[in-house]
């Protein structure tokens, strides 16, 4: 792309719109990192190949001139969201989307959709509910269903085409917080917005952005916190990916709000792709004149870094965030004060997640009315989820607070799924929302609205946003274990609470899970959870506990059935295992009793054999070998 200085957004985006209009057909490739993941790359290499096999011309916006005929254009994009069935492969202005395609149903699609305006049936999402094709996001009910606001250009405009962005109204909240807005209309702006923060807490960011503003000092700091480090949660990473222009965007409106020149983005390492587009957004928007010593001709000075972080989990807390940005361990300190007092380099900060920066832009171009009719009384807008775990359309989803768990997983997400993958319909158990921070909701949540104040209630909370579907088979002793393993391996250890204490925790879980537990053990775990969370220093160490206290609230019949009947219902606690052939179904093949690796097994060939529990490991290779499903005891 040529340099360019922009002096007029309304010329850029006049010019980018008047040559897209002799596009004759658009192809956009999910590149987000789950399609990439997927081969979406060589999907894209393989359209490309088809249109100059058929002749085709590629559209090229600088060079519209030459063009002799209608053009195609070929383009990637972020995360479309519907990770479960990438590559995902769109044709516009058709509005008609290809999931699962590979690189050989190339050739096809150019011949088929874009030569011969044909729709391609067996590359079309089918609908499980009803078996029927839906031909794009118009008609799919996970699209359909959503109110897709922040996420709105995600898969569709290309991350790295700066013009784009404009044409899509891009940086024109920018421009108006530079030119025509004061300091205090920018953060009142946000306040009557109702806008609260994405990564966590919920703390009203308009009012976060006061604190700061009114503070004397010749230097702020803004930082974009996207230290995205809850198992399961890509919200940040599909937005910086997807559309980096909006992230910056936000964090410049939030810089002029404050009276900051300068600006972090705190991205962890395990994000290459995310990196790579907001470096290469942050060099355009250079260029173009909208960073820099002189944004949009003002003569006020902007600039933004990228800081990667080594993927330390208590990074995403904001004192541990500032201190490694200044080359320090990553480590937590008492407030206040307040970043907004005493934050980067000892200068007033503010800090926000990317999710809250992508819809400050929203609310300054639409006004914050707009933004004010999604959500509830206390909880204003739309919140993303990363949906995972066992449910039928995992991916990334937006919604409004407000909606009800049970049209999330059985309406957005398509139902909850067994450990085969296969639909069922009773097959809801928990889902554990907040990530290694929050908590589980249970069956008598499912028609609570989701916002920050009814899952504060119920010992839970919003987070990041991370959404992991649980069905009937998953021990909740054993998820209580994993967030608890992870964030007993995050803790930073500054803090004896957060430091022994997990580690506590974790010890205990393991007696539950081997078999070695009492009840006092299910006492203590409550006991210490109480305490670890009341004591620790940072929000790591004071929510460290919750997936925990949560469990033993909801699925205390549970944790009992492991420590006094040495049970575990879903059978998967190995220790708690009780494996035993079924005599109806044993020929007496003997099979299994020559592959059993410490000799349990015995019996006469033809007869019913028998396992010796003293003996047995439970190690699974008898239920693996049997052809006649007659061992009992696995999942």
């Amino acid at each position: 792309m040529e340099t360019m200085i922009i002096t007029d957004l309304s010329e850029v985006k006049e010019a980018y719109n008047k040559a897209a209009s002799h596009i004759k057909k658009r192809i956009i490739v999910c590149a987000g990192t789950g399609c990439v993941a997927n081969g979406s790359l060589r999907v894209y290499e393989a359209i490309e190949k088809a249109i100059a096999d058929a002749g085709l011309e590629l559209f090229a916006e600088l060079e519209l001139d030459r063009h002799e005929c209608d053009p195609v254009q070929l383009t990637g994009s972020g995360c479309q969201g519907f990770c479960a069935q990438g590559p995902l492969v769109n044709i516009l202005p058709d509005e008609t989307m290809y999931v699962k395609v590979k690189p050989e149903d190339a050739q096809e699609i150019v011949e088929k959709s874009v030569v011969n305006d044909e729709i391609i049936e067996r590359l079309l999402y089918v609908n499980p509910a009803n078996g029927e094709r839906n031909k794009g996001q118009l008609d799919i009910p996970f699209y359909k269903r959503q109110n897709r606001l922040v996420l709105g250009e995600c898969g569709h405009v290309d991350p790295q085409n700066i013009r784009e962005y404009i044409a899509h109204n891009g940086y024109q909240a920018a421009y108006r917080a530079f030119t025509e807005l004061t300091d205090e209309q920018i953060c009142q702006t946000i306040l009557d917005s109702g806008l609260r923060g994405r990564g966590g807490g919920g703390f009203p960011t308009g009012r976060k952005w006061n604190l700061t503003r009114v503070e004397k000092s010749a230097k702020k700091y803004v930082i974009c916190n996207a230290d995205e480090g809850d198992p399961g949660a890509f919200m940040d990473r599909s937005l910086m990916e997807g559309n980096p222009h909006r992230v910056l965007e936000g964090m410049m409106i939030a810089a002029r709000a404050i009276g900051a020149d300068e600006a972090y983005v705190y991205v962890r390492l395990e994000y290459p792709l995310a990196v790579q587009r907001m470096r290469k957004a942050i060099e355009d928007a250079h260029e173009a004149g909208i960073l820099g010593d002189n944004v949009f001709g003002t003569g006020q000075s902007m600039e933004i870094h990228i800081m990667e972080g080594a993927g330390a989990f208590v990074c995403g807390e904001e004192t541990a965030l500032i201190a490694s940005i200044e080359g320090k361990r990553g480590m937590p300190m008492p407030k206040p004060p307040f970043p907004a007092q005493k934050g980067l380099f000892g200068k007033p900060t503010v800090i926000n997640n990317v999710e809250t920066l992508a819809a400050v832009p929203l609310i300054l171009r639409n006004g914050p009315e707009w933004f004010n009719q999604y959500g509830t009384k206390s909880s204003k807008g739309t919140k993303t989820f990363a949906l995972t775990g066992h449910v039928a359309n995992t991916g990334l989803i937006e919604v409004p607070f407000g909606t009800t768990l049970r049209e999330i997983v059985y309406n957005i997400g398509g139902g909850v799924t067994d450990d085969d993958g296969n639909v069922t319909g009773e097959g809801f158990k928990a889902v554990q929302i907040g990530g290694p921070s929050g908590g589980c909701l249970t069956e008598e949540d499912l028609d609570m609205p989701l916002d920050y104040d009814n899952l504060l209630a119920k010992g839970a909370m919003v987070g990041s946003g991370g959404l992991v579907v649980m069905n009937k088979q998953s021990c909740m002793v054993q998820i209580a274990r994993f967030f608890m393993n992870f964030t007993q391996s995050e803790s930073c250890g500054k803090c004896v609470p957060c430091r022994e204490g997990t580690k506590q925790l974790l010890a205990l879980l393991d007696d539950i899970i081997e078999g070695n537990a009492t009840h006092e053990t299910f006492e203590m775990l409550e006991e210490v959870g109480k305490v670890v969370k009341l004591a620790s220093l940072c929000g790591l160490g004071k929510t460290a506990p919750s997936p925990v206290l949560s469990t033993l609230l909801k699925f205390k019949d549970e944790y009992l059935e492991h420590i006094h009947n040495k049970r575990c219902r879903t059978n998967n606690c190995k220790a708690l295992r009780t494996i035993t052939i079924d005599v109806e179904k044993c020929t007496g093949c003997t099979i299994c009793a020559r592959k059993c690796p410490v000799q349990a097994i015995s019996g006469e060939r033809k007869q019913p054999h028998v396992i010796d529990p003293e003996i047995c490991t439970k190690c699974g290779v008898c239920f693996e070998v049997c052809k006649f499903e007659a061992v009992l005891g696995f999942n």
